[in-house]
């Protein structure tokens, strides 16, 4: 991996690099006192009062200026650099799962049927750890740097909400650029740093489709008109549909993955229903995606004398990443963990991330950092959202250093 930044960005010294990875590693076992503390009481959803309580209080003595969320449990602090400048925003997500777990680790959540299974308390740990970092070093820090606690980022749009509560102005002044991180459970060996410019996560929405017929005995089918095989028959086409009108090099996946009909093998049911989930990566592809799976939906239907209703349930939208940013990434993460610490996606990832609606608002960069547990292989290890997932600590030496690096380097170029 090269470094190729613009001569034009401000390079934190050395120095300041050097100090900001020792320091990281200094307040290592504080950090992740904190995430087992967020491990072990998971809460789902817009309402996390008990996790927006150790927010608060893990928060307490570092003079920022902080609000809660109205119609979400969210936390919002803004620290004040000693000098007058921009404002930038990291962001770290606090829900939880609906997963029982079965990691075997010590600090096991506490609630039946919740976990943190992809990694969000280290997001919030991590962001507490940089905001220290960042407080440490206000005297340097021109400007301002807004730190936003998220609920709800698994699937129920708290970005989109915090950012119609004011997030982005919480400090006075529309933010200038934002960071994210999201921890690997797999897939990247533990502190590995990775992004890539332009589209880094997909987009995600939900098709509902209804196929209707008419009822009848299975004995005579000619006097029913069966939903059936109409619906099989969708589900075949929408994949062929996805490789002959769309470009191969900007994909759209279309993953039925439930189709419910009837009661018993006898009788023909008077409707068929299938739900999809629909990937695609750019925004142009994303806009007109629905129209044609809308499409040949009904077009199937009426081969049949049938019709069909199709509801397209918006996701998160294409998470977009500057490239100047990502440069920016890359460059301070090889400068504080060496030329090995910092790898570019070679594709996107057909996952879906709600900080796309703030990087559809300002330039900014979202990125990954390998939290695979030391000894396990990152291509067997289980996957972010597995039961099984456990995520190494000494990850937190690594992701507010980086954040930190990030707000301090944006900020120094005014």
């Amino acid at each position: 991996m090269t470094s190729d930044a613009p001569t034009d960005l401000p390079a934190l010294d050395p120095a300041t690099l050097a100090g900001l990875r020792a320091d990281a590693e200094a307040q290592l076992p504080d950090v992740v006192a904190l995430r087992h503390a967020l491990h072990r009481t998971p809460e789902i959803g817009l309402a996390l009062p008990a996790t927006q309580a150790l927010v608060l209080a893990a928060l307490d003595g570092l003079d920022l200026e902080v609000r809660t969320g109205t119609g979400l449990s969210s936390v919002v602090a803004v620290l004040r650099g000693a000098r007058p400048g921009p404002a930038v925003l990291l962001r770290g997500d606090m829900d939880a799962l609906p997963v029982t777990e079965r990691s075997g680790e010590p600090f096991s959540s506490q609630h039946e049927g919740v976990m943190h299974a992809c990694g969000h308390d280290l997001h919030v740990a991590g962001l507490v750890g940089a905001a220290r970092l960042l407080a440490a070093r206000r005297a340097q820090i021109a400007g301002s740097v807004v730190l936003m606690f998220q609920p709800g980022e698994e699937g129920d749009h708290g970005a989109r909400l915090m950012i119609e509560e004011g997030v982005l102005d919480a400090a006075g002044e529309r933010v200038v650029a934002a960071y994210g991180l999201h921890v690997m459970s797999s897939t990247l060996p533990t502190g590995l740093v990775t992004s890539r410019p332009g589209t880094l996560l997909a987009a995600a929405d939900q098709v509902h489709v209804t196929v209707h017929g008419a009822g009848g005995h299975g004995s005579m089918p000619h006097l029913a008109q069966d939903p059936v095989p109409v619906a099989a028959e969708i589900v075949l086409a929408l994949q062929a549909m996805v490789t002959r009108q769309f470009d191969v090099f900007d994909p759209v996946v279309v993953t039925v993955g439930r189709i419910a009909a009837g009661t018993t093998d006898n009788v023909i049911p008077a409707t068929a229903h299938l739900d999809a989930t629909v990937r695609t990566f750019s925004e142009a592809v994303h806009a007109v995606a629905p129209g044609r799976i809308t499409r040949v939906c009904e077009g199937i239907a009426a081969a049949h004398g049938m019709s069909v209703t199709v509801e397209h349930v918006r996701g998160y939208p294409v998470t977009v990443n500057r490239p100047e940013e990502v440069r920016r990434v890359a460059r301070l993460a090889t400068g504080l963990f060496g030329e090995q610490a910092y790898r570019e996606s070679p594709q996107p990832i057909s996952g879906a991330e709600d900080f796309s609606y703030v990087l559809q608002q300002v330039p900014g960069a979202y990125l990954a950092v390998g939290a695979t547990p030391v000894g396990a292989d990152p291509a067997t290890a289980p996957y972010n959202h597995s039961a099984q997932a456990r995520f190494a600590d000494e990850a937190l030496a690594v992701g507010p250093a980086v954040l930190a690096a990030l707000a301090l380097d944006r900020l120094a170029q005014g």
